[in-house]
């Protein structure tokens, strides 16, 4: 073998490898494909992250989260949701419910999608099965559908004399009449009339509290939609203006002056899809790991509002109460 050839290989096989390291050494991408706007809730990504990280993947370090936030404009979805599949992402985790899902799963039939919040997903068309997803799909279920009666139910308890609720609805929303529907079946077992609003402005969530206060509701039960959750201030602040009782699902706005929550803890669900994303960065296929179903269930008092509207709650419902905020 001549010299020079010699050298070349040596030098080839010098070189391979560090080429290789080099290639391995970057980190892979999580696409973060929000509706609502970056300052949404900060606690919401921070469970991301934990999740993530029992996982083994620390963002900075091993991971790199790209973040596209569609300010609230469901229209906006499917073009970020396509940007995300140019960039290559290794993974798509969407937060905020069933719309972002939907535009993920159009964009890409091959990167991994999980998700947050669908409350039906078969009926939705995400997954065929919450065993046996199915293709590029996995995540977590908040149970919204099944969760609403219950709540409707808490508050036929804490208002016993209660005849008309009113529903605060997004009918913009995916999910919107899989939600409605199981109140209105549920309501006349409860002796209790529903009225349905609707509203996807800030504007026109002004003009339903008018009107259901026109109409003498006796209680507000707001759908578990993202509207409401980035509207949460102006929905607790018309709440105490009217003096009005509200039922929302997550803690959230309990703890911004609403007056009672029940739901499936948001923070522990996303920490769950954290950890889903990581098991798919793993390697493992979205179509092995089975759809998640919350497992922690938080009803939250806020007692000083209580008294605020002049509402004595029952001691049966205090003691059912994870949270009683004094």
């Amino acid at each position: 073998m001549r010299r020079r050839t010699f050298i070349s290989l040596v030098g080839g096989t010098a070189v391979w490898p560090l080429t290789a390291q080099a290639q391995q050494a970057a980190p892979p991408v999580v696409g973060y494909l929000d509706l609502g706007p970056p300052d949404m809730d900060p606690s919401r990504v921070a469970a991301f992250r934990k999740g993530l990280s029992e996982t083994g993947h620390v963002e900075g370090r091993n991971v790199i989260i790209d973040f596209r936030f569609a300010h609230n404009d469901i229209k906006r979805l499917p073009e970020l949701a396509a940007d995300l599949v140019r960039q290559r992402v290794a993974v798509i985790f969407t937060p905020s419910g069933t719309g972002s899902a939907l535009a993920a799963k159009a964009a890409t039939s091959t990167i991994p999608i999980v998700f947050i919040g669908a409350s039906d997903p078969v009926q939705n068309g995400l997954v065929t099965s919450l065993s046996r997803p199915g293709g590029n799909v996995t995540g977590v279920s908040n149970m919204t559908s099944e969760v609403g009666p219950k709540r409707l139910g808490l508050i036929r308890e804490l208002l016993p004399r209660a005849q008309r609720v009113a529903l605060m609805n997004d009918p913009s929303a995916p999910t919107a009449e899989s939600m409605i529907n199981p109140l209105r079946a549920a309501a006349p077992s409860l002796a209790l009339q529903i009225d349905v609003f609707s509203a996807t402005t800030n504007r026109e969530i002004d003009t339903a509290f008018e009107t259901l206060v026109q109409k003498q509701a006796d209680a507000l039960l707001v759908n578990p939609q993202v509207l409401f959750f980035n509207r949460r201030v102006q929905l607790v602040t018309l709440a105490a203006r009217y003096l009005l009782p509200v039922m929302y699902w997550t803690r959230e706005l309990v703890e911004i002056g609403g007056l009672m929550s029940y739901g499936a803890s948001t923070s522990d669900q996303i920490r769950r899809a954290g950890i889903y994303t990581g098991r798919v960065l793993n390697g493992e296929k979205p179509t092995d790991l089975p759809i998640l179903q919350p497992t922690k269930f938080d009803l939250v008092i806020n007692l000083q509002t209580a008294r605020l509207l002049r509402i004595d709650v029952p001691p049966t419902l205090l003691a059912q109460a994870d949270e009683v905020i004094e």
